[in-house]
């Protein structure tokens, strides 16, 4: 008899491990929030349960009488997950971990009492808070509770302190924002595997991201251009990190900068990256698969060390488009994107007619192009090529901005 697995949330970003639970020769049962899930049609049973519905989700569980629960590139439904798995003993971390890796005052807490080196931050609920405490700016100000990028504001003084805090209030549940001191320099993220008390980092990725106010991400390069002892230095980090927020049976995504104060962590979660990070990039660079290792290891499946070693060394990257705001012109001949060198895959998302906005988070990019090649410097030309392209082809009415 088939296992089955729980995969939480169906929407696009979970395309890939769904993919990869049927391929394990799994039954897949994927449970969202909404009757029209994108992803409802690829999954052998569907349900609809609310969000915050713990009985509802248990039912579900029971129903199929799942051997594990999984998702992937999002923060929301994991201490749901965490309570499924606890109520029937499924291979998961607990539900403390869930909620501290899921609150990033509670996050930073644990980094405190774990000596993980860290962005400093405090809650504050209004503008007169902030204002008596005494900052320094620069400062971020994003919500305690959400991913991808929204609400997340770079700030230089106190007018902009008051738009972002409104800005983050709608990205929460929480009556509260989390204001977190600017960390300078480059961005990475860690893509690692945590497995019977064993941490595997897997791969170091590079982050191009779009300028400030916003800070999203609109390029990631594997590897990273870190010396060995930063390598080592982050492992040992990482470690870290697993330990005081008791990581195991699980992915981690970590975002860190390389400061001018040495190496420090922004945050992390029990989860697979975003993006494409995991679920391409990292098999192009180094032939791991971690979404396949994750649904073996929510099943319970057994996992051999040499499993968690690098079948190659490659360069990958993906690049996300970014247009002036206004409203499409015309488009050329956006097919070249797939002749560049490397190039694995492309799609853009826009069309003539089609108003472009700002992006200001993770949501509202407008395509991407994925490359593999032998070099890192081979991979930022292709990734470099692909936006003069975009750029060159894409025609876009600056006047006609949206009011």
């Amino acid at each position: 008899m088939k296992k089955s697995i729980l995969v939480f949330g169906l929407g696009f970003l979970q395309k890939s491990l769904i993919e990869q639970c049927k391929s394990l020769g799994l039954y897949v049962v994927g449970m969202d929030i909404t009757d029209d899930a994108l992803l409802r049609d690829e999954v052998d049973a569907f349900e609809v349960v609310a969000g915050d519905d713990f009985e509802g989700s248990l039912a579900v569980a029971k129903k199929y009488a799942v051997s594990g629960v999984v998702c992937a590139a999002t923060d929301k439904p994991l201490v749901m997950m965490a309570r499924v798995a606890e109520a029937l003993l499924l291979p998961f971390y607990s539900v403390d971990t869930a909620k501290w890796s899921t609150d990033k005052l509670l996050m930073k807490q644990r980094f405190e009492l774990g000596g993980v080196p860290h962005a400093k931050g405090r809650l504050m609920g209004c503008i007169e808070e902030f204002e008596s405490e005494g900052w320094n700016y620069p400062v971020i100000v994003k919500p305690r509770d959400n991913s991808g990028s929204r609400g997340v504001i770079y700030c230089e003084n106190e007018a902009q302190v008051c738009e972002a805090m409104t800005e983050a209030m709608q990205y929460t549940k929480k009556g509260n924002v989390l204001v977190e001191e600017f960390i300078d320099g480059p961005e990475y993220s860690i893509e690692s595997l945590h497995y019977h008390d064993e941490t595997h980092v897997l791969q170091f990725t590079q982050k191009q991201t779009t300028t400030f106010p916003y800070n999203v991400e609109l390029g990631h390069i594997q590897p990273a251009d870190f010396t060995e002892e930063q390598r080592s230095e982050i492992r040992t980090i990482i470690g870290k990190i697993a330990q005081c927020l008791n990581f195991d049976g699980c992915g981690s995504h970590t975002e860190l900068k390389v400061s001018s104060r040495g190496i420090v962590v922004i945050e992390t979660s029990p989860r697979l990256g975003g993006d494409f990070i995991t679920s391409t990039l990292v098999p192009l660079s180094t032939g791991i698969n971690m979404e396949r290792l994750l649904a073996r290891m929510s099943v319970g499946e057994a996992i051999a060390d040499e499993e968690f070693l690098p079948k190659f060394q490659k360069s990958s990257g993906v690049v996300f488009f970014e247009l002036p705001e206004g409203r499409i012109e015309s488009i050329g001949d956006i097919d070249r994107l797939g002749q560049i060198p490397g190039c694995k895959a492309w799609e853009f998302d826009k069309h003539v007619g089609d108003e472009v906005n700002r992006i200001t988070s993770s949501l509202n990019r407008y395509g991407y192009a994925i490359f593999q090649t032998e070099g890192r410097e081979q991979t930022i030309e292709s990734m470099e090529e692909a936006r003069n392209i975009v750029r060159k082809l894409v025609k876009v009415d600056m006047l006609n901005n949206l009011t």
